[in-house]
């Protein structure tokens, strides 16, 4: 039987989907909403669009969804944590890399995920405890053990500079060490990328709830570990992540404790 909550995860992300290609049809209007930080027109409509349907079904949960929260926080009861667009500046120049982000937490802890690649058509989703999906099709993370052979993302965060240096020092280890390093610039993608075993392994810091709340889940569901860079459960709302395999992950967070100060390595949230 189709579980109703993935199943209106997916309907909501479609409609998301189908409001920002509209838009983007039109054109779209782009403004500032602080330092670095721009919005659009679609990101707020496709926002109103995936919460109507959501609160046409299920009227007494919660939401935390990105352009509407005053707030970056979560209750105990259902949540719908949304982000319209993930990605919203490649969208506002025209870069094809951006998703629809959709997840459902309860007592804290992820329950279904929804993210799709808008340009690609690339849908990825999990439920608790049954495993995660691309298209309908069983995903896994990558077997990769050898450093030499790893590939992987991050993110450069546009309005928390406080890292910049060491965060500079760790990414010459990584282009030094590993074979290849990208930043697509969509967090949900990238740690969609990590559990479908096109990259090995993710981090970055100054990240939100909504851009890892359907991600996380669909890696975890893929095999894959998430945690915070003191390796353990905070990533959720400490704004620091670092996911991949096993072997990865362990990679991953090794270097990062080594090149990132322990204060600055903790969570904020």
């Amino acid at each position: 039987m189709m579980n109703k909550n993935l199943d209106i995860a997916r309907k909501a992300a479609r409609e998301g989907v189908r409001v920002i290609k509209e838009y983007k049809e039109k054109g779209i209007k782009i403004k500032e909403k602080g330092f670095h930080d721009l919005v659009t027109d679609a990101d707020i409509a496709a926002e109103k669009a995936i919460l109507k349907l959501i609160r046409s079904e299920f009227p007494d949960d919660h939401i935390l969804a990105e352009e509407s929260a005053n707030h970056d926080s979560l209750s105990e009861s259902r949540t719908w944590i949304i982000d319209p667009i993930d990605g919203t500046t490649n969208f506002a120049n025209d870069f094809p890399v951006y998703c629809v982000s959709v997840a459902l937490w309860e007592n804290r802890q992820p329950k279904v995920g929804v993210v799709i690649e808008v340009n690609r058509d690339e849908e990825f989703t999990a439920v608790a405890g049954e495993g995660a999906r691309l298209n309908g099709k069983e995903i896994s993370v990558s077997g990769t053990q050898n450093t030499k052979n790893g590939f992987v993302a991050t993110g450069f965060p546009y309005n928390d500079l406080s890292l910049v240096d060491p965060y500079l020092n760790l990414f010459r280890v990584f282009m030094e060490e590993l074979q290849g390093i990208r930043r697509p610039g969509a967090a949900s993608y990238d740690l969609c990328n990590v559990a479908c075993g096109r990259f090995d392994g993710f981090y970055e810091y100054s990240l939100h709830i909504w851009d890892v709340a359907a991600a996380a889940l669909i890696i975890r569901e893929a095999g894959g570990v998430v945690t915070d860079w003191m390796g353990k459960d905070g990533w959720a709302f400490g704004q620091r992540v670092v996911a991949g395999n096993e072997y990865f992950h362990h990679y991953l967070l090794g270097k990062i404790r080594e090149h990132i100060p322990e204060d600055s390595r903790k969570n904020v949230g």
